[in-house]
């Protein structure tokens, strides 16, 4: 196809401003699918995204639109808006030229429109802003516009204003996109250069590779190379998603599709890599994309032990359809084998384990989530930490350093005293706070990463009752006094719920964590005790009383010698129980670590 007639762009904004219902209207509106089929959220076709309203991956597809007696080919990449997957829509952007950028038009330009509209002005893209649901009864959109002027300093004007949902003026931002988003550069007899953004595992056709061409023409049949990984193979089938996958003959540059090599190992295939002729190679590689950084480990080991192989496997194809998801095996006392696995956030991980348990039917016990640590040892070596188990003896440790983050709040002007008091509580530093109006402000401090990422984005929504917004991004490590808190249940030190905490809250956290743990753990035949521990210092302690089973109950009157007598050999059993006797800790025992936390 000519190039100057394809269009490849992305659809970038804060979580649930309409972005997948705006994707599906496009569809709609230029007969890719049919008014039924509108109502399903066509692009989300993840469980998970479907349940939760939000879109975890970006998602491709090419729709036709006539324009001027023209038909144009437009590449659409929908990409998810939550924080935690910002590295998803960075690659999606490297694929594109142009971007909308869709703002709401009631909550107008929010935290994580900020950064998605950076990343965008960095890929040297395109952007054209469209305001969102007009239609809604209450709208603010010349406010909107100006906000789009002073804090992104992008045209307001020109702003776009639609319905996604009764597709109100959808027409508009098409024929914008036609007029004014670059067509792709690349000609289609030059050596083949294809960028791999994206891939994923189909138990009956393998590994399924998404592809956007960018120089020369890739054909069915073609014997092609992987650059980064070496192999050769042959192109079985060659596709555009039209929304389903849709078999074509070709793809030339500025085309993308996805592509079938009959590949079973997922090793083979990398995202970010460049696929080329075998015979007639381009000269370089494409730059592909920067490692993402996993900011979030925990631990997760199969409940049923023969499960360890198959975990393995779902973990591998997980991560070939997530390339921002590591993971690595590891073993714990408590726990038996399992895998440390890396996200990059909160969500991220519940997602992941949701996906593992519905998709992939496998049972887990997940440890509570820590982040990375950097170490300075007194031999002058620094060590990166993502276990509390590896943390070595506190007297080897010169400099214990934990990550920040630079977060910016957007809130109402009436809950900055609220943002204030929940940030300087968490050990943040204020930087400076900015009017985006007569009514919103934006704040920016520097927190721990540890205290952003566990449960500041919901304090956040109840401080300002659902208005409030952040975004946050890692800037480095800072030297901090911290500690390696230990739980020792019945005097063993259980590694799986070791944490590392400030010292000026590990009092208070050991107190709560163990409060926690004695109404998780069922009672055993013996008595148990909880011990929430610093090194060999103890700084908190809770007893789980024994079951009593009431040995005398058969005994009614007499001598009282023989109940005496019944009640020693308790005693007896009991003792030798408590020499011998294993406790079961629970699952959710595990995730208390996180809610004593909360608690505080």
């Amino acid at each position: 196809m000519d190039t100057q007639l394809i269009r490849n762009f992305s659809i970038i904004a804060h979580i649930d401003h309409g972005k997948s219902t705006l994707a599906d209207q496009f569809l709609l509106q230029t007969g890719a699918i049919t008014q039924r089929e509108f109502k399903e959220q066509i692009l989300d076709d993840l469980d998970v995204e479907r349940e939760r309203g939000i879109t975890v991956k970006a998602r491709t597809v090419a729709i036709y639109f006539k324009h001027e007696g023209r038909t144009y080919e437009l590449n659409l990449i929908d990409t998810p808006g939550h924080v935690d997957f910002h590295y998803e829509v960075s690659r999606s952007l490297a694929a594109c030229e142009g971007a909308l950028l869709l703002v709401d038009a009631f909550q107008g330009v929010q935290a994580q429109t900020v950064a998605n509209t950076y990343a965008a002005i960095e890929a040297d893209l395109e952007i054209i802003p469209v305001i969102n649901k007009i239609d809604l009864p209450v709208t603010r959109v010349e406010e909107v516009m100006e906000e789009i002027e002073t804090v992104l300093g992008l045209d307001g004007l020109n702003a776009i204003p639609v319905s996604a949902k009764t597709g109100l003026h959808v027409d508009n931002v098409l024929k914008a996109i036609v007029e004014k988003v670059p067509p792709p550069s690349g000609k289609p007899d030059n050596p083949l250069q294809a960028l791999v953004f994206d891939s994923k595992y189909d138990d009956y056709r393998g590994v399924i590779t998404y592809l956007r061409v960018k120089e020369g023409t890739v054909r069915k049949g073609q014997q092609i190379r992987y650059m980064k990984g070496g192999t050769v193979h042959e192109v079985l089938e060659l596709g555009q998603f039209r929304p389903h996958m849709k078999p074509c003959n070709e793809l030339g540059p500025g085309q993308v599709g996805y592509m079938l090599c009959g590949i079973k190992e997922l090793s083979m295939v990398h995202v970010g890599d460049t696929v080329t002729d075998r015979t007639r190679p381009a000269s370089k590689a494409l730059p592909g994309y920067e490692k993402p950084h996993q900011m979030v480990f925990c631990g997760m080991y199969p409940i049923d032990a023969t499960d360890f192989e198959r975990l393995r496997e779902e973990l591998q194809k997980m991560s070939l359809n997530d390339a921002s998801f590591s993971f690595a095996p590891e073993t714990s006392d408590a726990l038996g084998f399992g895998f440390r696995c890396g996200f990059l956030g909160m969500l991220h991980m519940e997602i992941i384990q949701q996906r593992l348990e519905r998709e992939a039917d496998v049972d887990l016990i997940q440890t509570a989530p820590n982040v990375t640590y950097e170490l300075l040892l007194k031999t002058g070596e620094e060590q990166l930490i993502d276990n509390p188990q590896d943390v070595p003896d506190s007297g080897q440790i010169e400099e214990f350093r934990e990550p920040i983050a630079r977060v910016t709040f957007i809130v109402p002007s009436e809950s900055i005293g609220a943002i204030l008091k929940l940030s300087e509580d968490r050990r943040g530093i204020y930087k400076g706070t900015e009017y985006l109006g007569p009514n919103r402000a934006q704040i920016t401090y520097e927190l721990p990463l540890a205290e952003v990422i566990y449960d500041m984005h919901d304090r956040i929504k109840s401080a300002t009752r659902g208005y409030g917004t952040m975004d946050y991004e890692v800037i480095g490590f800072r030297d901090a006094d911290l500690v390696k808190m230990d739980i020792l249940v019945k005097g063993v030190r259980v590694d799986a719920l070791s944490t590392i905490v400030h010292r000026s809250t590990a009092d208070r956290r050991g107190r709560a964590l163990v409060k926690k743990l004695k109404t998780e753990i069922s009672k055993h035949q013996f008595e148990i005790a909880l011990q929430a521990a610093i090194g060999t210092r103890v700084i908190a302690r809770e007893t789980i009383s024994a079951l009593r089973k009431n040995v005398t109950a058969k005994c009614y009157g007499g001598d009282i010698t023989r109940k005496r007598k019944l009640l020693e050999k308790q005693k007896e059993g009991k003792k030798r129980m408590k020499q011998f006797g294993q406790v079961e800790i629970p699952q959710k025992a595990f995730l208390s670590v996180l809610e004593a936390g909360k608690e505080e």
